[in-house]
């Protein structure tokens, strides 16, 4: 199970702004900065996201490698693929494909793919036998 991931993006304000209007549809509401000279020397800042006590999205400055990430957000249902694929495009978003069956996967996978503003593929995702309620 993973903890955390950060992804280093090319304008921390441009994506703050960014994923403050998309995660909160997918129920990450908290917010976090960490100030990097509280870490070790060279650790970068960083901004975080998370729910439920835990922050596990962070982004940090730097050169962005939009090729070398995928990230799936949890949905906890198909129309909150829809919502937060409709906040990712009023964010800025560029669509890769919109909400529906990814029949390749399996019939009750549904999901949305968008590139973020730094070109990062996100993918708002429903496994009814998974995520559902």
């Amino acid at each position: 199970m993973l903890d955390h991931i950060f992804l280093t993006v090319s304008d921390t304000a441009r994506s703050i702004a960014f994923y403050e209007r998309v995660l909160p549809v997918l129920g990450i509401t908290a917010r976090h900065d960490y100030d990097g000279n509280q870490g070790p020397a060279g650790h970068s800042d960083l901004k975080g996201f998370g729910a439920k006590g835990r922050m596990f999205f962070w982004l940090r400055q730097g050169t962005a490698a939009p090729g070398a990430v995928h990230v799936g957000f949890v949905a906890d249902s198909e129309a909150i693929v829809n919502a937060a694929h409709d906040a990712a495009l009023t964010a800025g978003a560029t669509e890769i494909h919109p909400p529906g069956p990814q029949l390749h996967y399996d019939p009750r996978y549904y999901a949305a793919q968008v590139s973020d503003p730094d070109g990062y593929s996100l993918e708002f995702v429903f496994k009814s036998w998974q995520h559902g309620n």
